[in-house]
């Protein structure tokens, strides 16, 4: 019988995870080689997986309840050793885990939604994992623990596998055995540096000639690499994004953009995001100090205990050419920039304009340049999607 597994976003941790986390599940994040709940699913074959999550997103991610659960924190970075104890958890227990951050954190419930109810509310009768785990808690957690996690999922995914051979045009530094090219790649006259971390290739990947790139590093399917490009470890490209210029320990969630000449590190870019050529953002403060990053459960910026800290950007977001960003930029939904000089550190959703000011983006502009987006990718808005950036629009308008 199927594990029905359903993946819990921990309410205090979604608002924390802000603005990445207004489209989407915290299972649905990126971090890697794999989503959160992909990495599930590697280890738990059996599991038939859903999320329980806020109401505006649950049209799109429903929750199936059969009564008899397997309920697993969404925003916990899955092992198989970890797997297994979750798995083996008896109806109407629930585990707790520390997180190596020090915090204290319910993993998992296996039972009916009361008894997961129960189990949020008081943690009475709990039993404790042994190991500490890494948990997406800041979005800075995601490039912070990305070049970890692209060698913890290349083991899984490539074991037993035999990717294409790497073509000879290429220069190959490094263990070629942390080379791997999955089947409709492109990759010719490339630096592939393995010597610090594997680099993974994904299905249709197009890696043009010129390019240098020092994993770990991991190009997802259909991910466009151009002429030139430099990579530095740590950075994943998730599926249809196509990027230039120079980057390092960057993820960008899926099909967005990065073109051009210009630097991006540090950073973490939604999905259906472009930031034209010549975009630069900076990602160390140049007197050194610690950064303070935009929370917006607070409504103020926090310090963060990082030195090095880039651009957070979330879905349908844009910047026109030559955008420059200062350290630890936060740009929330359909954001459109444009215009000379730095815009300020924290950017509200669904506005427009740069460094003389922002304005309200009117929902029918944001529709549009949305559709015409997705439209390149063959894809396209559903009423569903309209629905929850509608509901977005009334919850950004708390957190200006």
């Amino acid at each position: 019988m199927k594990n029905n597994i359903i993946l819990f976003d921990v309410p205090a941790v979604r608002e924390n995870l802000l603005p990445l986390s207004y489209t989407r599940p915290v299972a649905d994040f990126l971090v890697g080689i794999t989503t959160l709940r992909q990495k599930w699913e590697a280890f738990v074959k059996d599991g038939r997986f859903s999320y329980l999550t806020v109401d505006y997103l649950s049209e799109k991610f429903p929750v199936e309840d059969c009564g008899e659960n397997l309920f697993i924190a969404s925003h916990v970075i899955a092992t198989q050793h970890m797997a297994e104890c979750v798995v083996a958890l008896k109806p109407g227990k629930a585990l707790l885990a520390d997180t190596r951050g020090g915090e204290r954190i319910l993993l998992a419930v296996r039972g009916s939604m009361d008894d997961f109810m129960r189990f949020s509310e008081r943690h009475d009768g709990c039993e404790v994992f042994e190991d500490k785990v890494d948990a997406i808690t800041n979005v800075y957690d995601i490039f912070m623990l990305n070049g970890r996690q692209i060698e913890e999922d290349f083991e899984v995914l490539t074991k037993g596998r035999e990717g294409q051979s790497i073509p000879r045009s290429n220069t190959v530094i490094g263990d070629p055995d942390l080379i791997y090219i999955e089947s409709g790649a492109i990759v010719e006259g490339v630096v592939l540096n393995a010597s610090h971390g594997p680099i993974y290739v994904g299905r249709h990947v197009d890696i043009m000639e010129g390019s240098c790139l020092r994993g770990p590093i991991a190009l997802c399917e259909h991910s466009t690499v151009n002429m030139g490009t430099k990579i530095y470890p740590g950075t994943t490209l998730g599926p249809w994004c196509k990027v230039g210029g120079e980057l390092n320990n960057v993820v960008m969630f899926g099909f967005s953009n990065k073109a051009h000449d210009g630097f991006l590190g540090n950073a973490v870019i939604g999905e259906w995001c472009n930031l034209g050529a010549g975009c630069v953002a900076s990602n160390l403060k140049n007197d050194y100090t610690e950064i303070k990053l935009w929370n917006y459960p607070s409504h103020r910026f926090l310090r963060t205990g990082l030195q090095f800290c880039g651009l957070i950007m979330a879905d349908h977001s844009k910047a026109g050419i030559n955008t420059m960003f200062n350290t630890a930029t936060v740009v929330g939904v359909g954001v459109n920039i444009h215009g000379s000089g730095f815009p300020r550190n924290f950017i509200a959703s669904f506005s427009e304009g740069g460094h003389a000011g922002f304005t309200d983006l009117p929902m029918e502009k944001f529709f549009d340049t949305a559709s015409r987006m997705m439209a390149r990718r063959g894809k396209s808005l559903s009423e569903a999607d309209h629905r929850i950036f509608l509901a977005i629009r009334e919850i950004a308008e708390n957190y200006k």
